[in-house]
């Protein structure tokens, strides 16, 4: 409990980079907030602990991860990060580790759906009853929330594992994701831009080619996900989207991909994070179950 008696929610965003930690009462009224790097899952999961320890004692503890991760309560896996290619990492009890140490109710979900829920319900999609969150980065990964709920099947969604049409400037580029080669990821995440042209989008000169190429292969993504799930509202975030123009560029081509064809219009959009970096915060906060 909080000095003032409420429930203290505890909130993790787990990330490749590093992991992002709240306390507070609510997704919008936090605390506190902190940051620890991401290092071997022991001394990770060892900082993050001290540090909800130093804050009082959490009620309820949400976890928003990156993936791939075990969703099935049903599993002896659920709460795990699975067969991830980041070192160390693969077959990690996040949540085991979280419900032992604190003895808390647990809500785990991928970082993407949590990012997806707190934008449909605080965010740009406040307005929308269907929401799909992109986050462009070191990888690239998306979450689906319809009428207040995250979309799970079988697992998680993949998004940037879908195999989009390489561009006409493209043909030759190999892609860099170890499972798929030139999946949407291997082709368009930071890593891949940097391993094709030596910079960064953001660092390259407005009139480079790589704009146009990295805008159309996320705007394929943006029309499958129309042309599939009607969502309304569709939005980017990430490092890469902080590229000066590559939202627009995005939108632009996403339109011209759908030729005036698809039902709905203008009712269709896409946007940047109306909770800015905040989103997968807020989304680890939401997912903590109620108490």
């Amino acid at each position: 409990m909080s000095a003032a008696g409420q429930p203290l929610i505890g909130g993790i965003e787990a990330g490749g980079t590093k992991f992002v930690l709240a306390v507070g009462h609510s997704p919008t009224e936090i605390i506190a907030r902190h940051e620890i790097p991401t290092l071997d899952p022991a001394t990770t999961l060892k900082n993050v602990g001290d540090w909800f320890e130093g804050q009082g004692s959490i009620s309820t503890l949400g976890i928003a991860s990156f993936g791939p991760v075990e969703l099935d309560r049903s599993s002896a896996l659920w709460g795990h990060i699975t067969n991830t290619p980041k070192p160390g990492w693969a077959n990690c009890d996040l949540a085991g580790y979280f419900a032992k140490r604190f003895a808390v109710p647990i809500g785990f979900d991928t970082d993407v759906n949590g990012a997806a829920l707190a934008e449909y319900e605080h965010g740009a999609g406040r307005a929308a009853r269907s929401l799909a969150y992109i986050t462009v980065g070191t990888g690239i990964g998306g979450g689906l929330v319809f009428r207040g709920k995250p979309a799970h099947g079988a697992a998680h969604a993949e998004m940037g594992h879908i195999f989009p049409r390489l561009h006409a400037n493209d043909q030759e580029f190999k892609g860099i994701c170890p499972h798929h080669g030139d999946c949407l990821e291997g082709l368009a995440s930071g890593p891949a831009i940097m391993a094709r042209w030596g910079a960064s989008l953001s660092e390259l000169p407005a009139d480079h080619i790589a704009h146009e190429i990295i805008a159309d292969y996320l705007a394929q993504l943006a029309h499958s996900l129309i042309a599939i799930t009607a969502a309304e509202i569709i939005v980017f975030g990430g490092g890469v989207m902080s590229t000066d123009g590559l939202l627009e560029r995005v939108s632009e081509r996403t339109s011209e991909l759908g030729a005036r064809y698809f039902p709905g219009g203008t009712g269709h959009k896409i946007l940047a994070p109306g909770l800015g970096h905040n989103a997968g915060l807020a989304g680890a906060l939401m997912l903590a179950p109620s108490v």
